[in-house]
């Protein structure tokens, strides 16, 4: 059974080429999707290339909605996009994948269901599709090269209603066994660099020596130093003291 995680449910308007099922299958599942309906599929159903397209997103295709017409796949929708590239003439708001998987997260939110309609690949939906949807959603492509592949616009799109539904933070970082450095540890390490580099005749002339030694010390706090990096650090000046004593 597909998950009871609120979400769209993603309609493929009669696909052509099992392949790319499976490759939709696949993208919908990398973000946590996985309410597949299937309208009229060109080479029939179930489809061995889907199958094998999908990798490890196969249970999509075994629990997916297989139906005969798209009013049967969007029967119980309150709210249906049609993504199409090519500009239509009727009249819809139309919206970037970011706006329209924000509205759709809002009226989920609001216990209404939402779908969004996938075109075939050779030429995307017919106008009679699009007219069954309440809004557009069209990408910012190329307008040389405006064709999407079908698993390509499902995995932009549910890349941003992955964005939408969860918080996502711009930037991370990974610490591998270490954590950020204190100001303790900073200032332990000025102090080594400082009194060695004293030592080695660094800070000259004596009327620069303030100004070098400020300078310095405002580069250990300018860096995003772990505590592995201060012992790293300690390590390196250590190793050229001794190194440096032994007459190297």
């Amino acid at each position: 059974m597909p998950t009871d995680r609120p979400q769209p449910d993603f309609v493929l308007v009669r696909p052509q080429m099992g392949e790319n099922i499976g490759g939709a299958a696949r993208a919908m599942w990398n973000f946590g999707l996985d309410r597949m309906r299937i309208v009229a599929p060109r080479d029939g159903w179930p489809n061995p290339s889907a199958v094998a397209m999908a990798s490890g997103a196969g249970r999509l295709l075994d629990e997916a909605l297989l139906v005969g017409t798209l009013p049967e796949a969007v029967s119980d929708a309150h709210f249906v996009f049609a993504t199409t590239a090519r500009t239509r003439d009727m009249t819809k708001s139309v919206m970037s994948p970011e706006r329209a998987m924000q509205l759709a997260a809002e009226k989920i939110a609001d216990g209404q269901r939402v779908a969004v309609l996938f075109g075939p690949e050779r030429a995307g939906l017919e106008n009679d599709d699009v007219a069954r949807a309440n809004a557009i959603i069209s990408v910012p492509v190329n307008p040389e090269f405006a064709s999407l592949n079908l698993a390509q616009c499902v995995l932009l799109t549910a890349y941003e209603w992955r964005r939408a539904s969860d918080e996502v933070p711009p930037e991370t970082v990974w610490m591998s066994d270490t954590d950020w450095a204190t100001q303790t540890d900073i200032e332990a390490l000025a102090a080594h660099y400082d009194a060695q580099m004293d030592e080695a005749g660094f800070f000259f002339p004596e009327h620069k020596a303030d100004s070098m030694r400020q300078t310095l010390r405002n580069f250990w706090s300018r860096m995003p130093l772990t505590q592995a990096d201060t012992r790293l650090l300690h390590g390196i000046l250590r190793q050229m003291v001794r190194w440096k004593r032994r007459g190297g």
